[in-house]
């Protein structure tokens, strides 16, 4: 099969691509993939390192922006979608997977022009305004959290959940050992979370001894929150721009401070890891404040606002959590029960079936 994903721009928009890429061309000597993204999202850093061929195209946001905003984009617009079009032509793919991010549309429009089928694969519990424009015209839209199916009136959904990278399905339970707590705010890091965390650092003196903290940035903060650690008298060891093997960290976390990104929550619940969610406040339709309310009602989480952040705030719920065990394992146990396993085979046995059909 040779299939084309297209987006990005995050990595809870290109995790799931790339799981899917490396699934089949692990289980298809003959498979080829082709990645559609932009040379600004995160795509153009991860899959050459990968070994994942990607093309971009230049496209921009189209939400948050006036009218005249958006008109000014409508060239631009065009010529993404022409973009697109020759790389469909050039790969000639059986099916198209739209992960969502600012490239998802100029492909996915290219490919209904070239009556090339596509599927959508949609991470939050509301989506963004790609899927739900093209979703009518997709063959399925899978769907990470149930929630987004009201979003999809006309569309055929399915409920698969969020492929995920090797390793994530296979997480340990939670240790016995001293305590590690994980820090992240997605793959671009979170300025609000680095300053939360290095605000609740004197209130976690008591922890200080026993307490170890991975703690993800991203690139562009890396170097002022570990002079900010080492400012606190605690080691920066854990302070690094960007964490390749995910899993691993998940496999030592007792406890996870993030946002609330829909790849997040996937990787939360099958890692079965407790998590102070700190949601992004102007996602599309707030989805990250849904999906982190949907894993909270069920016991799986603690809800914490961005706007309610402060490092005492912050520390004292560190501090409790690492400090009760049982409720630290209760919370584990609830996310481990919301996972939804085997998405990566559950898409790609929709992407084979539209394939064969379409031949």
């Amino acid at each position: 099969m040779r299939l084309l994903l297209a987006g990005g721009g995050t990595g809870g928009h290109l995790f799931p691509a790339v799981a899917l890429a490396q699934r089949l061309l692990a289980e298809e000597s003959k498979a080829a993939v082709q990645f559609v993204g932009t040379a600004r999202g995160i795509e153009a850093r991860v899959l050459p390192d990968l070994g994942l061929p990607l093309e971009c195209i230049e496209v921009q946001g189209f939400v948050n922006r006036n009218l005249m905003g958006k008109l000014a984009m409508l060239p631009q617009l065009w010529r993404s979608v022409l973009q697109a079009r020759r790389i469909l032509d050039r790969f000639r793919p059986d099916v198209v997977v739209g992960v969502g991010g600012y490239a998802s549309a100029p492909v996915l429009v290219a490919a209904l022009w070239r009556k090339i089928p596509y599927v959508i694969h949609e991470q939050n519990a509301w989506p963004g305004l790609t899927n739900r424009l093209l979703g009518r015209w997709a063959k399925r839209v899978c769907l990470s959290l149930a929630e987004a199916e009201r979003a999809f009136v006309s569309a055929p959904t399915l409920v698969t959940g969020n492929p995920l990278r090797p390793g994530m399905e296979e997480c340990p339970p939670i240790s016995d050992g001293p305590p590690t707590l994980l820090v992240f705010g997605g793959s671009l890091g979170a300025r609000a979370i680095n300053d939360g965390l290095l605000a609740a650092l004197p209130h976690l003196a008591g922890l200080r001894d026993h307490l170890t903290i991975i703690h993800q940035t991203g690139a562009g903060d890396v170097e002022r929150v570990r002079q900010g650690y080492v400012a606190a008298g605690w080691p920066a060891d854990g302070v690094v721009p960007f964490i390749h093997d995910m899993a691993a960290v998940y496999g030592r976390a007792h406890l996870v401070v993030c946002r609330a990104g829909a790849t997040t929550i996937a990787e939360l619940t099958a890692c079965g890891r407790p998590a102070i969610l700190i949601p992004y406040p102007h996602a599309a339709g707030d989805h990250q404040s849904a999906n982190a309310r949907a894993l909270a009602r069920k016991g799986a989480a603690l809800l914490l606002p961005q706007g309610q952040l402060s490092g005492e705030h912050l520390a004292r719920l560190i501090g409790d959590l690492l400090q009760d065990r049982r409720r630290l394992l209760s919370m584990a146990g609830a996310a481990g029960s919301l996972a939804r396993r085997g998405a990566v085979d559950t898409i790609l046995e929709i992407c084979r079936d539209i394939a064969a059909r379409r031949s």
